[in-house]
């Protein structure tokens, strides 16, 4: 695994404004950004070239816990993060399940959120879901 500089993170976010945020985020981290606007889009771009890890929204166009098999299905190796403000204890169940390496309820905390990222990039994605 890569230690984060230079690592391709793939944030996926239907809102503007949030993608704007994760993305000045992890940006001054040394990561490498890609964007998606939704499930379908970020499908596309993991199909061009795998990221070193993705952050997801769930809740959004083509987005949902199948999204997130796709995605597995796609890029088996890569931690995926998945963040939702609609989410509830069996949601976090079907989405780790489905393959998500780690799950966050919106509002998410930046600073928990960016050690997830970092902590998986570190050690592969064999990390707990949150």
């Amino acid at each position: 695994m890569t230690n984060g500089k230079g690592a391709v993170l793939l944030i996926v976010e239907d809102d503007r404004e949030m993608r704007s945020l994760l993305c000045d985020e992890f940006c001054g981290m040394g990561y490498q950004l890609r964007e998606a606007r939704d499930g379908d889009e970020a499908f596309l771009s993991v199909l061009q070239s795998v990221p070193d890890a993705i952050l997801t929204d769930l809740r959004m166009p083509a987005g949902g816990d199948d999204y997130v098999s796709r995605l597995r299905t796609v890029a088996p190796q890569c931690p995926i993060v998945v963040m939702t403000a609609f989410g509830d204890a069996r949601l976090k169940a079907q989405v780790l399940k489905a393959g998500a390496n780690a799950y966050f309820d919106k509002p998410v905390h930046i600073a928990e959120l960016k050690n997830c990222v970092q902590q998986l990039l570190n050690h592969g994605p064999g990390a707990e879901g949150r």
